[in-house]
Parts: structure tokens; sequence; C-alpha cells
């Protein structure tokens, strides 16, 4: 429940609606508009490739050998946001922040970032569409990427003041998300309204479950 509601202090209740989709509260970081069905990619990993494997130290002895590592990675991280742009993916969810070098290559092949989404975002979003996260910079970076989940529409959406992204997926299990915009006067009306809310969705769980046994 805490992942499918919105609180909206500021408005009157009767503002309150069900819209379609997630809504993430936070903005992209990078936002590249497109009409229609796109893929979107789960991460959960930096996309700007490392110089060396964890605990491996790196050694630079010279400030040419040091230009030409910042070179690699610059080649390295365009030719994955090519890659993505080859096999349609125009969205990606990152669970961790992503570097400026990163979003300047998403922009520039049409790529929207989302980052920082937490756990249980996450999670919820491989519940709906059955997808794991994606491995960048694996043996083969050429083969198709098949972890990719369908998604129906991707927008802005403006709370009031706050900017947040409005994602509609399609589901490949019965359960088709839809997000509460739960609004009112001060955060406090908020919070009784969803906790009450949320008692009447356990309560009617426990009811259609015993009907089902």
């Amino acid at each position: 429940f805490a992942e499918l509601h919105a609180a909206v202090p500021g408005l009157p209740l009767a503002s309150s609606r069900v819209l379609p989709g997630i809504v993430l509260r936070r903005d992209f970081a990078a936002y590249c508009p497109t009409d229609g069905e796109l893929r979107a990619l789960l991460v959960t990993e930096p996309l700007r490739p490392a110089l060396t494997a964890p605990g491996v130290e790196f050694v630079v002895d010279s400030e040419g050998q040091y230009q030409a590592s910042l070179r690699w990675i610059t080649k390295r991280t365009e030719a994955l946001m090519k890659h993505l742009q080859s096999n349609n993916v125009k969205l990606l969810l990152s669970s961790v922040k992503q570097e400026e070098v990163v979003l300047y290559y998403a922009k520039l092949y049409g790529v929207s970032v989302v980052e920082c989404l937490s756990s249980e975002e996450m999670a919820l979003i491989r519940e709906i569409t059955g997808v794991s996260p994606y491995t960048p910079f694996s043996d083969n970076t050429d083969r198709e990427i098949t972890e990719t989940a369908v998604v129906t529409f991707c927008r802005p959406l403006l709370l009031v003041s706050k900017r947040c992204v409005h994602i509609g997926f399609a589901s490949v299990c019965a359960f088709q998300p839809h997000c509460l915009i739960l609004c009112g006067p001060v955060d406090g009306v908020n919070e009784q309204h969803a906790a009450a809310l949320q008692e009447a969705f356990t309560m009617l769980q426990q009811l259609f479950k015993t009907v089902d046994q």
C-alpha cells in the first residue's frame, strides 16, 4: 500500500483520484518524451564502467594514462547506451544514483532515467513485470537484451509542487496496479485517511480469503 498511494497536502479531499499504473515520488534524472509503448530496463548498479574489479588496486603512472582511462570509460558508457537504443530500451529504472556521463549519453540516445528507487519499489516493479535487473558489461555486451519490461506510458506528473514519474506497465500477472492520489488540507489528515484505507483493504483481503476457503 505504501508504494501504491501518494499523499498530497494542500488540496481538498475531493481532488483525490485513482490513476492507472504507479507513481514514483521523484523526478526524472533524464527525460526524453516518447509516444506509445516502450521498453524499460531495471538496473541495480552504476552504468559507468569501473576500471577495476572490487578490491583490485588501479595504479596510474601519468596524466596521459589517467586521461586515457577517462576516455575508455566515456566510450564504454556511450557504447552501452547505443546498445540499449538498438534494443529499443527507452527507460532506465535504477536503484542507485547514476553519474553525469551516464545521464549525458542517456539523453543523447533518447533514454529516460529514473534513479534512486527504493528496494520496495523495485520489488513491486519486478512483481508486476516479471523481469530481473539487467547486468551491464557482461562478457558479451552485444547480446540481445531480454530483461526488458513493456511500459504502456511514461510521463511526468505534477502533484502540487512535487514532480513525480507516472508509469504504466503491461502486467504479466492478474495484478493490475493503480495508484491512489490522496488529497487533504494537511499531512495529518492525509495520514489518517491513508491508515483508514489501508485497514479497509486489509479487512477486504481477509474477507475474500475466508470466502475462497
